[in-house]
């Protein structure tokens, strides 16, 4: 067995069903009194319910967050942290809500619990991406981890069968990349495996049946496993891409996360066929990447970047800022080979070696 270093991240879990309800016991035991509710435009009503709930607990809510976590969204949730003398965070939503906590918790280090509506696992790790005039940067620091973080498969319910989709695909992809990843272990491998077989398993049933109490139940205790590799090792091409489009032509997150998965993979294979060993095993199939493309058809996902509001120009400009300041990756990034990983990703086509 070769030598590793393996950190765990501090965290306490809640997971179940009906685990919102544990939240004002998680509150007290942080001893918070004034904690403000963080949620996006659309889930706002639910944030003001649960904010209702917690009575005078809740200094407010602040229901701003979005896609990439602007700066100035902080900043401008920061204003209302201070006017309200909020002395903790409750992020109720998917990866921008998190994202909004975590922003705002590295400025001031106020305690988080996060409670997840989506597969998005960022509520597990210490890192933020932040964006600015177009560019997402990344960070890690351990005043962004979450003090508490409760999975409720309750509030996971409703979220729509497509969204559920791409939400586990972005998780897929933190434990496809946490196999390969220059820090891996045997640890995060297992839990790598672990999460890439319940997810691949869960989604197809959510797609065709998207109130099955036990596929969601599944596919949350997948996203958790993936969010805990993405938190505990670094991060290679996949990731560096992602976040490239994502912050450069402000395309959705999950769904970036979708299309690009199947093709990094496939640029990666030849270099790390251990790995590849290990995912035939648990996909069932002798061409993991193409696997991974078939399963985004089957839940309905698009699966080229033009479809999800990519420039046609974009495919030079996201090469160009790929490889300006690149991840770590187990096989060398040549210009070339990543334009027309990028030119396929843009088109939709099946991933190539």
């Amino acid at each position: 067995m070769k030598s590793f270093v393996y950190n765990g991240q501090p965290a306490r879990v809640v997971f179940g069903s009906g685990t919102i309800a544990r939240l004002p016991e998680e509150i007290d035991r942080l001893g918070l009194k004034r904690v403000l509710v963080l949620a996006t435009p659309p889930q706002e009503a639910d944030a003001r319910r649960l904010a209702g709930s917690l009575g005078g607990t809740a200094a407010g809510v602040y229901a701003g967050a979005t896609m990439h976590t602007p700066v100035p969204v902080t900043e401008d949730a920061l204003k209302v942290v201070a006017e309200l003398q909020a002395d903790g965070l409750v992020a109720v939503g998917g990866g921008s809500t998190t994202g909004l906590a975590k922003a705002i918790a590295l400025r001031t280090d106020l305690p988080q619990i996060v409670m997840p509506t989506t597969y998005a696992g960022s509520e597990m790790t210490p890192i933020l991406g932040e964006t600015k005039d177009g560019v997402k940067v990344t960070q890690s620091s351990p005043k962004v981890l979450p003090e508490v973080v409760i999975y409720d498969v309750d509030l996971t319910m409703t979220l729509p069968a497509s969204l559920s989709g791409t939400s586990g695909m972005n998780a897929i992809a933190h434990a496809v990349e946490a196999l390969y990843a220059r820090e891996s272990n045997p640890v995060i491998n297992l839990m790598a495996t672990e999460a890439i077989g319940a997810l691949a398993s869960a989604l197809p049933v959510i797609a065709g049946s998207p109130h099955d109490r036990e596929a969601r139940s599944e596919a949350l205790y997948g996203a958790w496993l993936c969010g805990i590799c993405l938190g505990s090792v670094g991060m290679a091409l996949h990731h560096k891409l992602c976040h490239t489009l994502g912050g450069s032509f402000d395309l959705p997150h999950a769904e970036t996360h979708t299309i690009v998965l199947p093709h990094a993979l496939a640029y990666n294979a030849p270099a790390v066929p251990a790995v590849m060993e290990t995912l035939r095993a648990v996909l069932k199939t002798d061409d993991p990447a193409m696997a991974l493309y078939d399963l985004a058809g089957r839940i309905g996902a698009r699966r080229g970047l033009a479809e999800i509001g990519m420039p046609a120009d974009g495919i030079d400009i996201a090469t160009d800022r790929a490889l300006a300041n690149p991840y770590w990756n187990p096989r060398a990034l040549e210009r070339e080979p990543i334009l027309a990983l990028i030119a396929r990703a843009y088109a939709g086509e099946p991933p190539q070696a």
